[in-house]
């Protein structure tokens, strides 16, 4: 069974405005609402790829209801811990000549509400895989990925980490499956800037020595590279198409990439179905279907 875990999940509230004018009434054209956060979105691709899967983490409050329910309907099982006070933050994207987002602050998350997610997770079993993704609300300590690696530790569970920073760095000696930085983060982490896919490799290898089985780095319009732990370097431009959003996609990436792999228990098949994974979500106004990913993925190949 694959878990995800969402730390600080929102309800993404879009609005579109053909004509936006700063400091006066506007009004949209259209609207939606999607239960959003980093690992709602690899549990939602991974759902549309026919991959079961249980969404965790916190919620509070009618937004937290509405987000367990809206999983609920995907077909998505949940195991979220509901917190007494607050709410669940709301994040407003707001899409006209230029877009704009303002994010929600989220709730404050008490110890005893960390200690019930850590019960959650000690049901986990070999051979499982576990996604920790995106930032972290400032309630939480910063170890918490940590925290959770290693309580969880020599369990065989595989663990996904995708991360930034210090949250990210402080994982590596818990050698966690996959890891996925973008080029950008990478480079942040060794001081560079990588600019070819030679010291890309370089530094994913590094990873690797610190603990990291693989590394898939994500380039935005270049592609992606992966290097695996059996020693395979795979790289790729992305499929063609017309970038129309870029939310999601690297979490799209990692959804198809633990669907492919599962699938196949192959390394080249899971780096191209999270390269066109990736790249689906990016071509599309939301989140990925499991047909457009998967056509991308017969073209490509």
């Amino acid at each position: 069974m694959i878990y995800t875990i969402t730390f600080n999940p929102a309800i993404d509230y879009i609005m579109y405005v053909e004509d936006y004018n700063s400091g006066a009434v506007n009004r949209a054209s259209s609207e939606k609402v999607l239960a959003g956060g980093k690992g709602i979105n690899v549990s939602t691709v991974l759902k549309n790829l026919g991959v079961e899967n249980t969404a965790m983490g916190f919620v509070a409050g009618f937004t937290g209801r509405q987000i367990e329910d809206m999983l609920a309907e995907s077909g998505i099982r949940t195991e979220l811990v509901e917190l007494k006070d607050g709410m669940t933050r709301i994040n407003v994207k707001l899409k006209a000549s230029e877009e704009t987002e303002i994010n929600g602050c989220g709730p404050e998350i008490p110890q005893e509400a960390v200690e019930a997610l850590l019960q959650k997770l000690d049901s986990l079993k070999e051979g499982d895989y576990l996604v920790m993704a995106g930032s972290i609300p400032q309630s939480l300590p910063d170890s918490i990925y940590r925290d959770i690696m290693e309580r969880l530790g020599g369990r065989g569970i595989n663990i996904i980490v995708d991360a930034t920073g210090e949250l990210l760095e402080n994982t590596l000696s818990y050698k966690p499956f996959l890891i996925k930085p973008n080029h950008h983060e990478l480079g942040e982490i060794f001081g560079r800037t990588l600019s070819d896919t030679d010291e890309i490799v370089e530094c994913a290898k590094k990873m690797q020595e610190r603990g990291a089985r693989n590394v898939l780095v994500s380039r935005a319009g270049k592609g992606a590279v992966l290097v695996s732990e059996d020693g395979g370097v795979y790289e790729s431009l992305p499929p063609e198409g017309k970038v129309v959003n870029s939310t999601g996609a690297g979490d799209s990436m990692v959804a198809g990439f633990l669907a492919g792999y599962i699938e196949s228990g192959d390394y080249e098949t899971a780096f191209f179905m999270g390269l066109c994974a990736g790249s689906a979500s990016a071509f599309s106004e939301e989140l990925a279907t499991g047909a457009q990913i998967r056509t991308l993925y017969e073209k490509i190949r």
